[in-house]
């Protein structure tokens, strides 16, 4: 049995606000991409980090990084999921159906690689696989349609946060997501594309500094939390 990492990292990071692509702002001295993919390339038994990335891109492959050998960059497609599954593609004639693949935000520098060894070890033997969540600590407030008037509180007992990596087996994750894009199901994460398919996801807490980068405001907290995890 192998296991395959997929970074998508073909996305343009509009809600960022920025002309350069999250992935490429400058982090710890490199660049957010540089600090994930060094951070994931220190895992054992990796097969191959693959990392779909915008066909028009002419950075990603310029940066210098700690395992370039571990590293396989792809033509990424316009959604998530289209990158995600270009990733499986480019590995579909090495990878066995029961080969795990984990899929992980290139958006995600801070991620624990005690975590992911955590998400693996829980989930080595399940049948469907499972994600990195943590539960939801804040009251969550619902609004009525168009307004910012609230409607209700939402019990928060049971909602988590899904974050990555999120951990499938190849031929699960490639029939889920091949579905998902011939049905035109609209799926934001790897989870989502396998409850469609009616299974249970397993959900393995993971730590709460495990920041995506969504706003320019998280870039500042993400350079903090590297240093605090150093």
């Amino acid at each position: 049995m192998n296991y395959w990492i997929i970074v998508p990292a073909a996305g343009a990071g509009r809600r960022f606000g920025s002309e350069t692509p999250k992935q490429y702002l400058p982090l710890l001295n490199s660049t957010v991409i540089q600090c994930t993919l060094d951070r994931l390339s220190q895992l054992e038994n990796v097969s191959k980090i693959v990392v779909p990335i915008n066909p028009d891109d002419l950075q990603a492959q310029t940066f210098t990084y700690q395992s370039p050998e571990k590293l396989q960059f792809v033509a990424g497609g316009v959604e998530r999921s289209d990158s995600v599954l270009a990733g499986l593609n480019a590995i579909r004639d090495k990878a066995q159906d029961d080969d795990w693949v984990l899929v992980h935000d290139v958006a995600r520098p801070c991620i624990r690689l005690t975590d992911i060894r955590q998400l693996i070890d829980t989930l080595s033997d399940d049948e469907v696989g499972g994600l990195l969540a943590n539960q939801v600590r804040d009251t969550i407030k619902q609004t009525a349609a168009n307004n910012f008037r609230v409607s209700s509180t939402i019990p928060r007992n049971h909602l988590w946060k899904a974050l990555t990596p999120q951990m499938f087996r190849f031929g699960l994750l490639h029939q889920a997501l091949t579905r998902a894009k011939r049905y035109k199901v609209s799926v934001t994460d790897e989870s989502s594309a396998i409850e469609a398919l009616g299974y249970q996801p397993m959900l393995v807490l993971g730590a709460y500094d495990n920041l995506k980068i969504t706003y320019p405001e998280d870039l500042a907290l993400a350079d903090y939390l590297l240093r605090q995890q150093a």
